[in-house]
C-alpha cells in the first residue's frame, strides 16, 4: 500500500502531467472527463434494460475510471512527444521510456551539427537510431555499424533514422518501430552482446545543446 508520503507525490505528480496535457491541447482534459462519464452512461442504460441498475451502476464506475485512465495516459504520452520534438536527445528520452529488457546508451556518436547517433541492445541485436538529417548521418551510422560490427560479431544490428524526413521514422512512432522488430537473440545472448559491448571505447563527447533532462515518455507496451 502507498504511505501518506507517497500519496501526496502521486497527487502532485498528476497535476504535472494534467497542466502538460492543457498546455499541449487545451481539449485533452474534457476528453477525459467525456470518455469516462460516456462508459458510465453506457453502463447505467444496459443496466434499466437488463434490470440490473444498482450491478450495472458499480459496474460502470469502474469501467469509466479505467477508461478515464487509458485516455488520460494516451494524451500524456502524445502531450510528452510533441514537447520533445525538436529537442536534441528528444529520441534518448523515447528510447529509455521502452519496457523490457533493452540497454540504451545516448548519444555514442556525435558531429558538429549534433546530429547524434543512439545505441540499443535488446532481443533483436542491436540498433543504431539517429536524430539528424538524412543526408547527415548516414554516414554516421555506416561509421558506427562497422565499429560495433567488431565487438558484436554474428549479430543483427540495425539503423533507424528518427525525424520527420523522407525515409525517417517519426518521433512518436519510434517506440512501435523497434517493438515490431525480429527476436534474434534470447536473454542470455542480450546480457553476452551488452558485455561485449562494454568494452567499445566512448567514441565522441555529448553536445552542447539542450538535452531533455529526465523528460522520459511514459513507457510502452511490451514486446511481444
Amino acid at each position: 500500500m502507498a504511505t501518506a508520503e507517497e500519496k501526496p507525490g502521486r497527487i502532485k505528480q498528476l497535476r504535472m502531467i494534467a497542466q502538460i496535457i492543457n498546455q499541449a491541447n487545451p481539449k485533452g482534459l474534457p476528453i477525459v472527463f467525456l470518455s469516462a462519464v460516456a462508459t458510465l452512461a453506457v453502463a447505467v442504460v444496459i443496466g434499466i434494460v437488463l434490470d440490473q441498475l444498482v450491478y450495472s451502476i458499480i459496474l460502470g464506475i469502474m469501467l469509466a475510471f479505467t477508461v478515464g485512465l487509458v485516455v488520460f495516459g494516451q494524451l500524456a504520452q502524445r502531450a510528452q512527444y510533441s514537447i520533445l520534438h525538436g529537442q536534441t536527445g528528444a529520441a534518448a528520452a523515447v528510447l529509455q521510456g521502452m519496457r523490457g529488457n533493452w540497454q540504451v546508451t545516448p548519444a555514442i556518436a556525435v558531429n558538429r551539427d549534433q546530429d547524434l547517433i543512439h545505441m540499443v541492445v535488446g532481443y533483436p541485436g542491436v540498433v543504431l537510431v539517429s536524430e539528424g538529417p538524412g543526408n547527415r548521418v548516414a554516414r554516421m551510422l555506416t561509421a558506427e555499424k562497422k565499429r560495433i560490427s567488431r565487438v558484436a560479431l554474428g549479430i543483427e544490428i540495425y539503423d533507424i533514422q528518427c525525424g520527420d524526413g523522407e525515409g525517417q521514422v517519426p518521433l512518436a512512432k519510434l517506440q512501435r518501430h523497434i517493438m515490431k522488430l525480429p527476436r534474434n537473440l534470447k536473454k542470455p545472448a542480450v546480457n553476452e552482446v551488452k558485455d561485449r559491448l562494454r568494452s567499445l571505447p566512448k567514441n565522441m563527447p555529448l553536445p552542447k545543446g539542450p538535452m531533455p533532462k529526465g523528460a522520459r515518455v511514459p513507457r510502452g507496451p511490451k514486446m511481444r
